[in-house]
């Protein structure tokens, strides 16, 4: 399910010596499968263990994990790292924002997991983002661009670089290619 490493637990034990006794961790993600789902870490008390959470025991202390989080932390890791110039606790948690689709779902459901899982985040960063709308009968994935992304004069090559160059090495054989839908020219609905 989620993955602690060695350094984050030790960075969790010692922040847990100054809690009451048996206080553990709780990982959580607030808004699960939305675009605004976030992650999180607080300390959870004793009486603060619902029967129906999850309980990970950890050297020292569990993790302790609601139903609703659960899965969409599938493949999420916790570390501590340490360098010149500081410390920082990360989580990544791939699946928090669309739960993971099992290898035998639909096609068009696993090339969406894809874009919100690993494209989106990426595209995020300029302010875009990027949907599905259809895949052909020919196997090719019919993309609709949004945000930063309607109006860029990148999305050419963000397409053919990135995204359809991604979508092909995990669906070889499925998609044979991948086009833009959006209404790019300049007007109310451009981003910019």
């Amino acid at each position: 399910m989620i993955t602690i490493t060695e350094s984050a637990q030790a960075h969790f034990r010692k922040l847990l010596e100054k809690q009451t006794e048996n206080t553990n961790i709780r990982v959580f993600v607030m808004n699960p499968g939305t675009p605004n789902a976030e992650c999180g870490v607080s300390y959870c008390p004793p009486d603060a263990v619902e029967p129906e959470d999850t309980r990970l025991p950890l050297s020292g202390f569990d993790a302790i994990i609601d139903p609703n989080s659960a899965p969409f932390l599938v493949d999420a890791v916790i570390d501590f790292i340490s360098d010149q110039m500081g410390s920082q606790l990360t989580l990544k948690a791939p699946n928090a924002k669309m739960r993971k689709v099992p290898d035998d779902a639909p096609l068009a459901d696993r090339v969406e997991y894809v874009l919100q899982s690993e494209v989106n985040p990426s595209l995020a960063a300029h302010g875009g983002k990027v949907t599905l709308t259809e895949i052909t009968d020919d196997g090719i994935a019919i993309l609709q661009f949004g945000g930063g992304c309607n109006g860029c004069s990148m999305v050419d090559v963000t397409l053919k670089e990135g995204i359809e160059k991604q979508l092909l090495e995990r669906f070889p054989g499925e998609l044979t290619g991948a086009k833009d839908a959006t209404e790019h020219a300049r007007g109310e609905h451009s981003f910019y």
